[in-house]
């Protein structure tokens, strides 16, 4: 069970234990990190047969794939400094029957990542419920570590976000509070420090294509939203990395980046299964979505490894 405890619950005490601060703090060279998003063990069975709230009882499809896109990444080099999931890990919602297993599949898939890559893990709404509660956090947190948290990469700041908080926080009002207080401070820190960026990963897009866009099942509601963009935009972060959609989208806010990628998993759209490559440089944030079967076999292209490689 130890190395289970290292790989899943890495994110303790609202940091990441795989990165000490004092060696992060500052900017060394470029450097890229690797994001995922929804492998959600059961929706493509379930989205098949027109069931999400009870469908989902086979998922060797996203077990497949999930297995692409950790082969995919083990064979880049040089190597990510981190690999994210942006939540949805399983399908199964809090008390469901199939949750435990798909658990326990993802993270037999997972265990294959080279060890040298850390793992880090953004909760979504399957992972804690739509309306999460005290109970069904920490429920989340006792299997894949904290709900958020932040942590330092090459003089890069980033923040992990409970974004189900931002949704629906009314069973759980306390824990959404002590999120606010926890951001703020650490929001705070962003704008003391000499970060050469600060980057933000959550499960649910603030916007998908427009900040003013109407709020649906897929965004943040509008005034939760704007106070969130504003906040970010005064203390200097550029980019927040979703996923939530099964589609690739995202636009601006000021200049604010909104990422939203396409799912390891069950695709919505017209995309395909596929992982975002995000290079970090001293001057700008650079990503592209690539399907697992690009990755898988041609790496990254020639003009993402220059921008890696610079000195």
């Amino acid at each position: 069970m130890a190395e289970q405890r290292d790989v899943f619950l890495g994110a303790r005490g609202r940091t990441l234990n795989a990165f000490r601060e004092d060696d992060e703090c500052q900017w060394k060279a470029p450097f890229y990190f690797i994001q995922g998003a929804d492998p959600q063990f059961g929706l493509m069975k379930a989205w098949a047969i027109g069931d999400c709230d009870n469908g989902g009882d086979e998922w060797e499809e996203e077990i497949k794939l999930t297995e692409q896109a950790v082969q995919a990444i083990n064979q880049l080099n040089p190597k990510p400094k981190f690999f994210v999931l942006c939540g949805d890990l399983i399908h199964g919602m809090p008390g469901t029957q199939w949750r435990k297993d798909q658990e326990q599949d993802l993270k037999n898939v997972l265990k294959n990542l080279d060890q040298d890559i850390p793992l880090v893990f953004v909760s979504g709404n399957h992972d804690i419920g739509n309306v999460p509660t005290p109970e069904t956090i920490d429920d989340y947190c006792k299997h894949w570590g904290d709900d958020y948290f932040s942590f330092w990469v090459g003089g890069v700041f980033f923040l992990v976000l409970n974004s189900q908080l931002y949704f629906d926080s009314s069973k759980s009002p306390e824990l959404k509070q002590n999120q606010d207080e926890w951001l703020n401070a650490q929001l705070a820190v962003a704008e003391k420090r000499k970060c050469k960026h600060v980057i933000v990963f959550q499960h649910i897009p603030l916007f998908l294509q427009n900040p003013d866009e109407d709020h649906d099942y897929f965004n943040l509601e509008k005034l939760v939203r704007h106070e969130l963009m504003e906040k970010f935009h005064k203390a200097g972060i550029k980019a927040v990395f979703s996923g939530h959609y099964h589609r690739n989208a995202g636009g601006f806010y000021k200049n604010l980046e909104m990422v939203v990628s396409s799912a390891i998993g069950c695709q919505l759209g017209e995309d395909t299964h596929g992982l975002r490559v995000v290079v970090v440089t001293a001057e700008k944030i650079v990503h592209k979505y690539y399907s697992l079967n690009d990755l898988s076999s041609g790496g990254i292209e020639k003009k993402l490894m220059d921008l890696i490689k610079q000195k």
